[in-house]
């Protein structure tokens, strides 16, 4: 029998491409979404890229208890996996009520469902933020979390306190799986769905490409004073496509049982360290494009590099990222010219 999967946030960028690789590995998947943060761009892609016309979405608020619960009673869920939240930095440092409200009550409401039905298996979408600025790289799921630099960063943290008590408190009936991502970037390789940020881009590749595509006047790197190589701070840029797949690798690891402990946590990043400059450089080469750039000073907040060791995950899960920058970097861009209808 078919299991079937839950995917909250599931029409945004990152929930979009999960559905994908659900699907593909054979799951029923229903997608939950209130487009606070997207449109049905995204959905829409799904849907041509499964041939799942009949695909399930459900148009909800996961902050409405009642309506998270009708949910958990239409369906028989196998399995959650978490992604409905807010996520720009900025915007949580001026609306940091607005962020706790939303972002701590969803989940809460999802885990609270998942616990009156009889238990669940679930998936928090968590970050690399946890680590804040890490006194020595790469980090491991063993590397001390730090005080979080933002409100955004700070429900990242409190949202796997709440996933691990309450894996705690229900012996078992209840398993959790931390996936902490590093950098999505990229777009799936058909180019019917990725990143579709909605105004100005938070994220480096979408602003890369939209100053690319002539959307921006000018990309702003921020600082090239840092202590790296080229001074342009460094990260673990990870294709959303291997992202996408780390969370069939862990729904199938908690479905078929073969957790060692009831809440586990997996770093999802490549291991590689890319700096800014790099990126910016390799876009242009693999894309045979100019991006217009400027050095700017400094930004608040920005660490100056941090990348995964993600030996838990290759080896505990069998999952590992194999995409390359180059073909990361060759869909975003085709994803972008199929937005401007090029």
């Amino acid at each position: 029998m078919k299991k079937t999967v839950l995917v909250s946030g599931g029409a945004g960028f990152i929930g979009s491409h999960v559905t994908v690789e659900l699907i593909e590995a054979g799951y029923d998947v229903v997608v939950a979404d209130n487009f606070s943060n997207c449109d049905r761009t995204c959905f829409e892609g799904v849907k041509k890229i499964t041939g799942r016309e009949d695909l399930p979405l459900v148009v909800m608020d996961f902050c409405d208890k009642k309506a998270v619960k009708d949910l958990f009673t239409k369906y028989h869920i196998d399995a959650v996996i978490h992604f409905a939240a807010f996520k720009a930095v900025g915007e949580s440092v001026d609306k940091p009520l607005m962020y706790y409200q939303n972002n701590l009550v969803s989940f809460m409401n999802v885990l609270e469902t998942a616990q009156e039905i009889g238990g669940c298996n679930v998936l928090f979408s968590s970050s690399a933020t946890v680590y804040g600025e890490p006194d020595t790289v790469p980090v491991t799921e063993d590397t001390p979390r730090k005080p979080a630099m933002s409100p955004y960063g700070n429900t990242k943290t409190m949202c796997e306190d709440i996933l691990r008590d309450t894996v705690k408190a229900n012996g078992g009936k209840l398993k959790g799986i931390l996936l902490r991502y590093f950098n999505p970037i990229g777009a799936h390789p058909s180019a019917l769905i990725g990143e579709l940020p909605r105004g100005v881009p938070n994220n480096l590749v979408p602003f890369i490409t939209q100053t690319a595509v002539g959307k921006r006047e000018v990309l702003n790197i921020f600082g090239n004073d840092y202590p790296t190589p080229d001074g342009t701070c460094q990260r673990d840029f990870i294709d959303i496509v291997d992202l996408a797949r780390a969370h069939v690798f862990a729904v199938t690891r908690m479905i078929e049982g073969k957790m060692k402990e009831d809440c586990e946590v997996f770093n999802v990043g490549t291991g590689r360290p890319l700096s800014v400059m790099e990126l910016v450089n390799a876009f242009e080469k693999v894309n045979g494009v100019k991006v217009n750039y400027k050095i700017a000073p400094r930004r608040a907040g920005d660490i100056t590099a941090i990348w995964a060791d993600p030996t838990k995950a290759n080896t505990e899960m069998g999952w590992k990222a194999t995409r390359t920058i180059e073909e990361t970097l060759k869909a975003a861009w085709a994803w972008e010219c199929h937005l401007a209808g090029e």
